[in-house]
C-alpha cells in the first residue's frame, strides 16, 4: 500500500513538473525595438528606403514570424526630421518611454552624433544606419555603439581603389556643407594617401544641400585643376540631389577634366546615363552581389516595389540582420551578453558577410568599383569592375577605447 501510494505520489509530482515545464518553454516576450530615421526632409527617400529594407530584413530572417527564439520583436519607428535635438530626445523615449531593448538609427550625421550620449547614458545598444561620419566609430563613440552603416572612411577607400594607381592624378572636391562631407573629403584624403599615393585633393569646396547656383564652386575647381599635370578628376561627397549635372553643363571636359560621382541612389544615378565609362566606388548595387539572401531581396522587393532595391534598402536589412544574429547568439536582451554576442561577430547582410570589429564595431565589409555602361538605362546602370574585399580596405581604429 505504501509502495502504491509513493508511485501514485511521484507520477504527480511528475506531471505537475511537466504542465509547469510546458507553458515556461513555450512562453515568449516581447523585444521592443527603436528604429529613428529622418523620413522628413532632404534626405526623405534615404530614410523611407532604410525602414522598408529594415522591416523585409526581419521578414526574411524570422520567415516570417517576427520571432527569434522566444522573443517576439516589435518595431516602433520615429521620424526625427534630421533635426540633432529631436533625434536626442527620440532615443530618450525609445529607452526610457517606450522601454526599448535595441534601438537602430538614423539618416543624417549630425544626428547620429547627437544620438550616441544617450546611448552610454541609457547603457543599451544603438545600431547605426546609415549616417556615415566618421566620428561616429571615431572619436564620438562608445561600447553601446555598433554600425552595420559604411564609415566615410570606407567609402574613400571605394573611391580611392576606382582612381588609377600607376598615374600623376589631381583631385578636387565637392562636399556636401555638413560632418558627412567633411569626414568624407578628410577620409578621401586618407585614403589616397594609403593606397593610391601618386593621386590628391589640389582644392576642396563645401556648400549647403540647397545651393542652387554651383556655378563659382565649379569655376574655382576648374581654375585649381586645369592646369595640373596628369589626370584630372572632380569628386563629389553629396546626399540628396546631387550636383554632378551643374557641373556637366559647364563642360569640364574643356580642361579635360573627368566627373566621379561616387555611389547614391537610383533616381540620381539615372541622371548619369549619358557619362558612359564614368567610374567611381560604391556600396552597394543591387545586381553585384551574389548570393541568396540578395537574390530574395531583389525577387521580393520588385515584385512589391517595382524597382531593384536600393542602396538604403542594403542598408536597412544590413541592421535587421545584426539585430536579429546578436539577440540569436545572446540569446537575450540583456546589454552586457549582447555586447559580448556582437564584438567580433560575423553575420549575414545582403552583400554578403559583416564583421563588427571589436575594438570601435564598426562593420567591415566588401564596397565595389563601378564602371557606368554604355547604353545604360534607368535602374540598368552600372558594371562591376571589381568587388573590394575588406582586407584591402586598410580602415584605421580612431577611437579612444578604454573600457
Amino acid at each position: 500500500m505504501l509502495r502504491k501510494t509513493l508511485a501514485l505520489a511521484s507520477a504527480s509530482l511528475a506531471l505537475a513538473v511537466t504542465a509547469f515545464a510546458v507553458p515556461a518553454a513555450a512562453q515568449t516576450r516581447d523585444v521592443k525595438i527603436c528604429l529613428i530615421a529622418g523620413r522628413t526632409g532632404a534626405l526623405e527617400a534615404y530614410a523611407k528606403q532604410t525602414e522598408v529594407g529594415f522591416m523585409m530584413g526581419l521578414e526574411f530572417l524570422t520567415r516570417g514570424t517576427n520571432q527569434v527564439g522566444n522573443m517576439r520583436l516589435q518595431v516602433i519607428v520615429k521620424d526625427d526630421q534630421l533635426r540633432p535635438d529631436r533625434g536626442k530626445a527620440l532615443l530618450e523615449e525609445c529607452y526610457n518611454d517606450d522601454r526599448a531593448d535595441i534601438a537602430v538609427g538614423t539618416t543624417g550625421s549630425p544626428v547620429a552624433l547627437a544620438m550616441l550620449p544617450v546611448a552610454e547614458e541609457a547603457k543599451k545598444i544603438l545600431i547605426v544606419e546609415p549616417a556615415v561620419a566618421d566620428s561616429i566609430t571615431g572619436a564620438r563613440w562608445n561600447r553601446y555603439v555598433f554600425r552595420t552603416g559604411r564609415s566615410s572612411y570606407q567609402d574613400a577607400l571605394a573611391a580611392a581603389a576606382s582612381v588609377p594607381e600607376n598615374e600623376d592624378v589631381s583631385i578636387g572636391m565637392m562636399g556636401l556643407d555638413t560632418a558627412f562631407g567633411r569626414d568624407g573629403v578628410a577620409a578621401y584624403k586618407a585614403a589616397l594617401a594609403a593606397i593610391r599615393p601618386r593621386a590628391r585633393i589640389v582644392a576642396e569646396e563645401y556648400a549647403a544641400g540647397n545651393t542652387a547656383d554651383f556655378a563659382p564652386f565649379a569655376e574655382r575647381l576648374f581654375a585649381a585643376l586645369r592646369d595640373r599635370p596628369g589626370k584630372r578628376i572632380i569628386g563629389f561627397i553629396w546626399a540628396g540631389a546631387h550636383p554632378m549635372a551643374k557641373f556637366v553643363d559647364m563642360r569640364p571636359e574643356r580642361f579635360n577634366i573627368a566627373l566621379a560621382p561616387g555611389g547614391n541612389i537610383l533616381p540620381a544615378m539615372n541622371a548619369w546615363k549619358a557619362f558612359a565609362g564614368t567610374e567611381g566606388g560604391i556600396y552597394y548595387y543591387y545586381d553585384f552581389p551574389r548570393n541568396p539572401m540578395n537574390d530574395w531581396l531583389k525577387a521580393e522587393y520588385q515584385k512589391r516595389h517595382g524597382a531593384p532595391p536600393d542602396f538604403f534598402v542594403a542598408g536597412g536589412f544590413a541592421a535587421a540582420a545584426a539585430v536579429v544574429a546578436g539577440l540569436e547568439k545572446a540569446g537575450s536582451t540583456d546589454t552586457e551578453k549582447l555586447i559580448a554576442a556582437m564584438e567580433g561577430m560575423t553575420f549575414q547582410t545582403p552583400k554578403g558577410a559583416m564583421t563588427f570589429r571589436r575594438e570601435d564595431h564598426q562593420a567591415l565589409q566588401e564596397m565595389y568599383h563601378f564602371r557606368i555602361r554604355p547604353n545604360a538605362r534607368d535602374n540598368d546602370l552600372l558594371d562591376l569592375v571589381r568587388t573590394i574585399p575588406a582586407s584591402e580596405m586598410p580602415l584605421p581604429i580612431t577611437n579612444r577605447r578604454t573600457n
